[in-house]
């Protein structure tokens, strides 16, 4: 169920991009005119998240996942069925805003559901989607577009969604945390709201320009909310997002890496596709096949990951992943206009074999010292940590882009921009790379033992039924 939950929304968030041309031509307007669209998904899947922990702990897991995913699918249909643009972003917020709950949801059901050593093994599992999806996005897009209709691109979340709200309703057992508080109104304003206006600002950033005043009054306005939702949020008793978990040092760190480490991960993933089509002038087929080869690279590292991760702990695996990014991101730093696409194939493979020392440990790691009632909140705040990161990752790329290119050739960046690019996301991996090699992951190799930190025995949580 959160497999298949996963897919489906890395897919659409990936998905829509392939098919914008042919929305322009339907609705009779440029692509550009269409960046909402685009924009307005993140917008509001980072609006929704803060309020996922306080519905799964009032609600459940099972309930509010459902009915998020219900809500998804309806918007989906919604979306491909709209007759103007107005009607598509508002139903795109729609997806977004279900997308927000799903994400935590998914997470704190299944994270609540086994112990520490079991999320090991399932994480071999859950990589599968949020590596395939990506990949398969563009691909699944292009065929959809050019066969059927742009309007495919949203329904085809209902022949996998249906299915699997059915199978949700019958097999997935409740689970619910504590009961929560009362709800905090001024919190969930506070925080959407800053959540919003920065994702709003890194991703319009790039296009609209770093000085363009609705991006730079998106930013601050950003940095204000945020700063008075935290001040708020840590002087109540029952906050709306338990920023306390922070004072926990491995959640904090590893949280950290995931918030840094995902720039110069996700950016090259990003830069890649840019490098072969507008660098070295090669078409979307071949760019999709040349960089699909990261998957491979992750699948066969998480296998070998979750069998040592008990033996070395995630700090070591997590240090030498992003060391690995880093040292393969130099590689790239080599391709000129005469590199071949085996030798780019072969980079993105490698760098797919560092990546996947970093997500699934990272994740577990991060939820070893969180008690069972806090788990729901805890998913909710690795949930914005991943969002912003992945936010940040394009944004990254273009700018150093942009610094690296003349003036005069703006709309095409010469070779040197694309290596200056990849140095620049090796130097972050590098600087995370040596973060990682301080985290403090006694406890983490513990839980992932069955064992406490002091030396006892953990109780296993079993609760198989509810994994369905």
């Amino acid at each position: 169920m959160c497999v298949c939950v996963t897919f489906i929304a890395i897919v659409d968030g990936a998905i829509t991009t392939v098919a914008l041309p042919s929305i322009a031509r339907t609705f009779h307007l440029t692509t550009a005119a269409l960046d909402g669209v685009v924009v307005v998904y993140p917008v509001c899947l980072a609006m929704a998240i803060p309020a996922s922990a306080w519905l799964v702990e009032r609600f459940g897991a099972k309930r509010v996942l459902l009915t998020a995913l219900g809500a998804f699918l309806g918007s989906s249909l919604l979306c491909g069925a709209a007759a103007d643009l107005a009607q598509l972003v508002a139903f795109r917020a729609v997806q977004g805003l279900s997308a927000g709950l799903l994400f935590p949801a998914a997470s704190s059901l299944l994270y609540s559901t086994f112990n520490s050593w079991e999320q090991v093994r399932i994480s071999r599992y859950m990589i599968v989607p949020q590596q395939m999806a990506p990949a398969v996005a563009p691909v699944l897009g292009g065929l959809l577009v050019d066969h059927l209709s742009w309007r495919w691109v949203f329904y085809v979340n209902l022949p996998l969604g249906v299915p699997a709200v059915v199978f949700g309703a019958v097999f997935l057992a409740e689970h619910r945390g504590h009961r929560p508080g009362r709800f905090d109104l001024t919190g969930l304003l506070l925080s959407a709201a800053a959540l919003g206006s920065v994702m709003f600002g890194v991703c319009e950033g790039p296009n609209r320009g770093w000085s363009s005043p609705a991006v730079v009054t998106a930013l601050v306005l950003g940095a204000v909310l945020l700063t008075a939702a935290v001040l708020f949020e840590l002087r109540i008793a029952e906050p709306l997002l338990r920023l306390r978990l922070f004072a926990d040092r491995l959640f904090r760190d590893t949280n950290l890496i995931n918030l840094v480490g995902l720039v110069p991960i996700l950016g090259a993933m990003y830069l890649g596709p840019l490098f072969l089509q507008q660098g070295q002038g090669r078409s979307a087929l071949e760019s999709g096949t040349s960089t699909f080869p990261e998957a491979f690279g992750v699948l066969l590292t998480v296998q070998i990951v979750g069998v040592l991760y008990s033996r070395v702990g995630p700090r070591i695996i997590i240090g030498c992943g992003l060391a690995m990014v880093s040292g393969v991101l130099l590689l790239f730093a080599t391709c000129d206009q005469d590199t071949g696409l085996w030798t780019f194939r072969t980079y993105m493979f490698l760098l797919g074999v560092g990546m996947g020392g970093v997500f699934m440990p990272t994740t577990v790691a991060s939820l070893a010292t969180v008690t069972r009632k806090d788990l729901a909140q805890a998913s909710t705040l690795n949930t914005v940590v991943r969002q912003t990161g992945g936010a940040f990752a394009p944004a990254a790329v273009t700018t150093a882009l942009v610094l690296s290119t003349p003036t005069a050739a703006a709309a095409d960046p010469p070779i040197t921009a694309y290596q200056h690019a990849y140095l620049a996301l090796a130097a972050l991996a590098a600087a995370t790379s040596l973060f990682a090699f301080t985290l403090p992951d006694g406890p983490a190799r513990a839980a992932a033992r069955g064992t406490t930190a002091a030396g006892g025995t953990a109780r296993p949580k079993r609760r198989h039924e509810e994994a369905h």
